[in-house]
């Protein structure tokens, strides 16, 4: 059956079909991001691949390391959430364009930074669901996202507290954003719950 589908028996072709949205949807959150700053940008071929949830804080460097996450609850005929995660000074960059500062290396961010950050992880994660709901023909909606500046073990158990108990499936998409000599890097981890995952496959006909 279609929610039986987990990591486990995810074959090649499975993958094949979700590196495909990977690329489409990184595509429209370049396009998103060069609107939103009003700046060329260039993306590199994401990475993609299926993983385990206890695999991704070795993903962002250790459980220790801070990062800035935007994370989105997913509803809808597909249930979960989208976790958008950047490094540090990549989110001190995008702020910088974003805002107009001068160049402005500090880590701390202030309330209206912040919200810029929600702002950025928002258009890029809907355009990836975006992405996912034209590919499928599925309901895909976001809720509003929360931003937290922490460790990523610490930014990590709340997804990991919600889905732990029901799916251990991740399909993680690193994005490199280039803009003239700088570039930003990006990792999105769209978390579905077992059922959804399931469903999404059976929706892109692999399942």
């Amino acid at each position: 059956m279609a929610s039986d589908i987990d990591i486990n028996n995810i074959n090649s072709f499975h993958l094949d079909v979700l590196k495909e949205i990977g690329n489409i949807g990184a595509g429209n959150a370049a396009t998103a991001l060069a609107k939103m700053l009003d700046k060329k940008i260039d993306m590199k071929v994401p990475q993609i691949r299926v993983m385990k949830f206890s695999e991704v804080s070795d993903v962002l460097g250790g459980a220790e390391t801070e990062v800035a996450g935007i994370l989105l609850g997913v509803t809808g005929d597909i249930n979960g959430n989208i976790l958008f995660v950047l490094d540090l000074l990549s989110a001190r960059r995008l702020v910088n364009i974003l805002m107009g500062n001068e160049v402005n290396a500090e880590i701390t961010f202030d309330s209206m930074e912040c919200s810029a950050l929600q702002e950025i992880g928002n258009i890029l994660a809907g355009s990836y669901l975006s992405s996912l709901s034209n590919l499928t023909n599925l309901k895909i909606l976001s809720d509003i996202p929360g931003l937290a500046i922490d460790m990523a073990g610490a930014i990590l158990s709340v997804p990991a507290i919600e889905f732990g108990r029901s799916s251990d499936t991740v399909l993680y998409i690193e994005n490199e954003f280039t803009y003239g000599t700088d570039s930003v890097i990006g990792d999105f981890f769209l978390v579905p719950d077992e059922v959804s995952y399931g469903r999404l496959l059976s929706a892109l006909g692999v399942a």
